[in-house]
């Protein structure tokens, strides 16, 4: 594993983290009204939290992209989940929670899951598949299963909706991370005017706003336990999808090899939803508490 990868990745795992909290700090008391429609960033778009964490988050992806320009997206991706772990820092120091038997446990799930599968899969670069069938294909069922999610999410609103809306946002983001690397790889090739001239940078644009819009939803209705867990842990199993998938990422094969990843993804997953769980999440505000504005805060 390259070192600047490693560094850039968690770095961005870092941004990301901390951004993710200070939005839904914000986002937790806009309007309901706003639920799965722009209104929504143009009321968050005035307080200064809110943008704070943008620019964080912001940041975190201009690594991540960087970081995935260098690495493999199955190596970058898992690194990337990583960010709930930041989350976490901040939120203890926010609320004060000691880390407890829980929060060592996602810990310990979480780094050993992303160690192991790094470790038993040895992601590596290969020739990217030219076949564009397969290409939408998977891009159209991942897209496709984040507007039933988000169909879903607008039916339940208050209970499950928000963990629908977080898969849905995490599955988009997995494709947005894929096709940065795309876009990244023209670059490399044939300059900026390879970038502007492909579809690649303005799905990357559409993803990110849609996502945008899904996450903000999702924190706005629900606690940071309910929804930052399900974005973790989707957005990096679907890079992974995308990059093995149409990005020529290669993984070993063999029996013992597959047992371990599947293993590793599995305790990823746990420890996502341990730690997204942990008291030290915010808990958010209560439907009948909401101002019927946002206030600078």
């Amino acid at each position: 594993m390259s070192v600047l990868v490693l560094v850039l990745a968690v770095s961005a795992a870092c941004c990301l983290g901390f951004g993710f909290v200070l939005q839904q700090n914000a986002a937790q008391k806009a309007p309901l009204g706003d639920f799965l429609s722009p209104r929504l960033l143009l009321d968050l778009i005035k307080v200064p939290r809110w943008l704070g964490g943008i620019g964080l988050m912001v940041a975190g992806m201009v690594l991540g992209a960087i970081a995935l320009g260098q690495g493999e997206v199955s190596l970058v991706e898992p690194l990337l989940a990583t960010n709930l772990l930041f989350a976490l820092a901040l939120s203890r120091h926010q609320t004060k929670q000691p880390l407890g038997r829980q929060g060592w446990a996602g810990l310990a799930l979480l780094a050993g899951g992303v160690s192991a599968f790094i470790v038993a899969g040895e992601p590596r670069g290969g020739s990217a598949v030219t076949d564009p069938l397969r290409h939408w294909l998977i891009i159209g069922v991942m897209v496709g299963l984040a507007l039933l999610l988000t169909a879903y999410a607008k039916r339940s609103r208050l209970s499950s909706g928000p963990v629908l809306l977080s898969l849905a946002a995490g599955l988009l983001y997995g494709v947005q991370d894929a096709l940065t690397r795309v876009s990244g790889q023209r670059f490399s090739a044939g300059g900026l005017g390879e970038v502007l001239t492909s579809w690649q940078p303005y799905a990357v644009l559409a993803l990110g706003v849609t996502g945008l819009v899904l996450v903000q939803s999702a924190f706005e209705t629900a606690p940071l336990r309910m929804s930052l867990p399900a974005l973790t842990a989707a957005q990096p199993l679907a890079g992974i999808v995308c990059g093995v998938g149409f990005l020529g990422d290669r993984l070993r094969t063999d029996t013992g090899a597959l047992a371990w990843e599947a293993a590793g993804l599995a305790a990823v997953v746990a420890g996502i939803v341990l730690l997204g769980m942990h008291p030290a999440m915010p808990r958010g505000v209560a439907p009948q508490e909401r101002v019927p504005s946002l206030q600078p805060q």
